[in-house]
């Protein structure tokens, strides 16, 4: 069961209006349906429309950020939950042991570095989370075209690229997590037959 959603977004709200927009309906989904907000404990960007949005709804939120960032005063203080860890790579452990799902808003290399390093984690049958992706406005559209080209190039296979739901819509996304099924192919024992 899904109760505790983590969000990798971007600390930069972005070119579109549409990106807080759908942070925010995200928030809402997330906080009406009584379940909690895990994410990487910023006040900027969609990281902190997020945080801000679920709070605003009276729903639960979980930050988890490194010292050297709370240093920089870009932690988000208002929160239900602020976990403070030395290092970005604590961050991610941290966040993953929290979070019962993920989804990857529109972000920049931070938030692609978090979400793949889940999904590897996955793949690998570290977890079986559920692991979604918002497309919002076509934002992600190259890479995951990039993503199905790997398949086709078998680097990724099939079941693999299965792992990772996508959406262009919140309800929809958010749907398909709670009803999300791990594949059963292991890597290893799929990578020996090719």
């Amino acid at each position: 069961m899904v109760n505790n959603i983590c969000i990798f977004c971007g600390s930069n709200s972005g070119s579109l209006l549409q990106y807080r927009q759908q942070a925010e309906e995200m928030a809402n989904l997330i906080a009406q349906s009584g379940k909690t907000l895990v994410y990487g404990g910023g006040n900027v960007g969609l990281m902190g429309v997020i945080a801000d949005a679920v709070l605003r709804h009276n729903g639960r939120v979980i930050g988890v950020i490194p010292d050297f960032l709370m240093k920089k005063e870009v932690g988000h203080t208002a929160l239900t939950e602020l976990v403070i860890v030395q290092t970005m790579h604590e961050r991610k452990q941290r966040m993953s042991q929290l979070a019962d799902a993920f989804i990857m808003l529109p972000g920049g290399i931070g938030t692609l570095e978090e979400f793949f390093e889940v999904f590897t984690w996955g793949q690998l049958g570290l977890h079986a989370k559920p692991m979604g992706i918002l497309n919002t406005e076509g934002y992600y559209e190259h890479l995951l075209a990039f993503l199905n080209h790997a398949v086709a190039q078998r680097f990724l296979s099939p079941d693999n690229r299965s792992m990772i739901i996508t959406d262009t819509t919140c309800t929809a996304l958010f749907t398909k997590l709670n009803n999300y099924t791990a594949p059963t192919t292991e890597k290893w024992l799929e990578n020996s037959r090719t």
